[in-house]
């Protein structure tokens, strides 16, 4: 019986060295949690006033506990802070982990460095869909996008001088205007056109009444050359306290004559206001952007995934989806850093970082282990020397079964 039971020990010595092991190798291991070996003292079965006849593995605990941040300047990778799982599939298994460290597929595909497919939400014109599923990066080249609506908000001086009707305006003769600027246009091809803005404060037709703004456009091409003529593009009014009453928005036709197609501009003057102050442009909008491609993307703390292109142009990607489980100590762990659902771990309940009961994300950053070397340590010389001792009883056991043989 004593062999039995310093075996069991011996087993069991045997069992914490390989956990304590393990984690020592899993040290470094991105988001890797520890785990302890749990025992269990075996007595005989229907025996009183007898000692135990060993130990036997009770089970593997794994500690949840979240590992410190890291910054890697990789805009990829994201830790998360709180609860949850990121969501992947592997090899067409969902599976789960903590291991943000993320790397773009020759297809733009978000992946483990694993290979393993990242799943969240894909985003059609700012919405975001309701559907897991892959998160693909476009990292090609986004085409050009032609100008069709240009927000132009002034604040236009009611001292400067009011030009008579009898004024022909010319943009060559700077008496037929009070004020002009000008504002990127671009063309189908992506083209940086301009259009020269002229803006006539009109002599009122009743003294003391508050003046009107007539605005002519010249476009112009990139190199400078002038299409056509100049067109009057609108009339803008306003009240007595210099808020404008009419005028917006008014349209821009053009056929620029570079091999692009003819633009329709919608000019909004929206917030454009007559004071006693110096003229100036308070703001500019504009719908269009030249052709770009592809350098880099951001992770916000909600999930959100934002591509970032030469050309200044911000894309919307997807967000991604964490899991929350109702017992996530019932987590099978598997290679790769990664978990899979169990019945003891119940099914995944997924949302979006910071809903529900899912932590947020922390861009450029990755969790740490969280085995602690120096207690592990302690316990490797723990275990070392429950082995040492099973193994000397086992060794006085078979010394003591030899004197037996010999009497």
């Amino acid at each position: 019986m004593t062999l039995q039971t310093a075996l069991s020990g011996l087993l069991g010595a045997q069992t914490g060295l390989n956990t304590v092991s393990n984690n020592l190798a899993n040290a470094n291991t991105t988001a890797y949690k520890s785990q302890t070996a749990l025992f269990q003292d075996v007595f005989p079965a229907n025996a009183t006033n007898t000692p135990g006849i060993g130990t036997a593995t009770e089970g593997i605990s794994t500690d949840l506990t979240q590992g410190n941040l890291t910054a890697t300047g990789n805009s990829l990778d994201a830790a998360i802070q709180g609860n949850g799982y990121f969501v992947v599939s592997n090899n067409g298994t969902q599976q789960y982990t903590r291991d943000g460290a993320f790397q773009l597929s020759t297809t733009g595909q978000m992946e483990t460095l694993n290979g393993a497919s990242l799943l969240g939400y894909t985003t059609t014109n700012g919405i975001v869909g309701s559907t897991l599923g892959p998160i693909t990066i476009n990292t090609g080249a986004v085409p050009a996008n032609a100008s069709a609506n240009i927000g132009a908000t002034l604040n236009l001086n009611s001292g400067d001088a009011q030009i008579p009707s009898t004024t022909t305006f010319n943009p060559a003769n700077p008496a037929s205007y009070s004020e002009s600027t000008s504002v990127v246009t671009y063309d189908s091809l992506g083209n940086a056109n301009r259009a020269q803005l002229y803006l006539v404060q009109n002599q009122p037709a009743t003294a003391g009444a508050t003046p009107s703004w007539t605005v002519y456009a010249q476009p112009e091409l990139a190199n400078g050359s002038a299409v056509g003529t100049p067109q009057n593009l609108t009339t803008l009014s306003f009240s007595s306290s210099g808020a404008l009453t009419s005028g917006s928005p008014a349209t821009l036709a053009v056929n620029w004559g570079n091999g692009a197609a003819a633009s329709n501009i919608a000019f909004n003057f929206a917030g454009t206001t007559l004071s006693a102050q110096n003229f100036a442009v308070a703001g500019v909008t504009n719908d269009g952007y030249p052709p770009g491609s592809y350098t880099g993307s951001t992770i916000s703390s909600d999930g959100s995934i934002k591509a970032t292109y030469s050309n200044g142009n911000t894309v919307a990607a997807g967000k991604i989806a964490l899991a929350n489980f109702i017992n996530p100590e019932g987590l099978t762990p598997a290679s790769g850093n990664l978990f899979a659902a169990s019945n003891t771990s119940g099914q995944a309940v997924v949302n979006t970082p910071g809903s529900g009961l899912a932590g947020t994300l922390s861009g450029g950053d990755l969790e740490s282990s969280n085995a602690s070397t120096s207690s592990l340590l302690v316990s490797l010389i723990q275990y070392q020397q429950a082995y040492q001792a099973n193994t000397s009883v086992i060794q006085t056991e078979q010394q003591d079964g030899q004197r037996l043989v010999q009497i």
